[in-house]
């Protein structure tokens, strides 16, 4: 995920996700610094979306 996420700004990325899907739960947005390819297949999962795609959207939120 290119590091894209930083403790402090994933609590924004967090609540913007939630708003533009509301499927998503804060145990499916849960980040754990490592474990960046999980967030994001738990989060294609619920989604629909490609990877790639979904690194894009956050990195522009």
């Amino acid at each position: 995920m290119d590091k894209l996420i930083v403790k402090g700004k994933w609590n924004v990325v967090k609540g913007k996700l939630k708003e533009k899907y509301g499927q998503l739960t804060d145990d499916d947005l849960e980040y754990v610094e490592g474990k960046e390819d999980q967030l994001l297949g738990r989060i294609q999962e619920l989604t629909g979306k490609a990877k790639e795609e979904l690194v894009d959207e956050i990195k522009n939120m």
